[in-house]
């Protein structure tokens, strides 16, 4: 990890643990190093740094790109290895920074829902993230993350002192999708998409908060 981005990773780990009481469960399933997408639910606007402050490896994270153009912010966003994105984040350029994070072996952060719940549960998962899977080798991990809706929902101005939790899944292999989307029609391609995006977001799913068992 870069100084700038070392010292904000140990203030949020420093500002989860104080504040919220957080828990990492299975932080181990991640590779420490190579290409890797962390599919997460979406629940608030700490997500992100939640999910990455449980990793010792550095993690890109995508960002609305309209963020970049404050002078002096721009830059520490950079140094977070922070994505800009447009609005929607299925922009063209955005996908191509994406992908060139993954073959350099950067990990990023995709969120199948597309956008934060506005009840806590869990949403129906977009194709977009489908597209990146397929377009990409790396391998996929399923994140859940837990209480963050009722720390900081997009309902509430500041968040509130709730614990949260993250746990990490067991990667998953989509070797067989992407070999059949070399050669499929485009209907099905767009089948793929999608299945994919479904599968993980049944992953997410099954991944259930583990009270009693001692956090990593």
């Amino acid at each position: 990890m870069k100084p700038v981005y070392r010292l904000t990773w140990l203030f949020a780990r420093a500002v989860f643990a104080l504040y919220h009481r957080w828990r990492v469960f299975n932080a181990e399933r991640v590779p420490l190093t190579g290409p890797v997408i962390l599919a997460a639910n979406h629940a608030s606007f700490i997500d992100p740094p939640l999910i990455g402050s449980g990793l010792h490896r550095p993690i890109n994270y995508l960002t609305r790109d309209s963020l970049f153009r404050f002078p002096g912010f721009g830059w520490y966003l950079r140094t977070l290895h922070c994505v800009p994105v447009d609005r929607d984040g299925a922009g063209a350029a955005g996908l191509r920074a994406i992908l060139d994070r993954l073959l350099n072996g950067g990990a990023i952060i995709l969120f199948p829902e597309g956008t934060r719940t506005s009840d806590g549960n869990l949403q129906p998962a977009r194709s977009g993230v489908g597209l990146t899977v397929i377009k990409s080798d790396a391998p996929v991990v399923p994140v859940r993350v837990f209480g963050t809706f009722e720390a900081w929902s997009r309902h509430q101005k500041f968040p509130r002192p709730r614990r949260v939790m993250v746990k990490y899944g067991v990667p998953m292999d989509f070797k067989a999708l992407r070999e059949e989307a070399k050669t499929c029609t485009k209907p099905r391609l767009k089948e793929i998409y999608q299945e994919i995006a479904d599968q993980l977001m049944a992953a997410i799913a099954k991944l259930e908060p583990v009270e009693d068992a001692p956090s990593k």
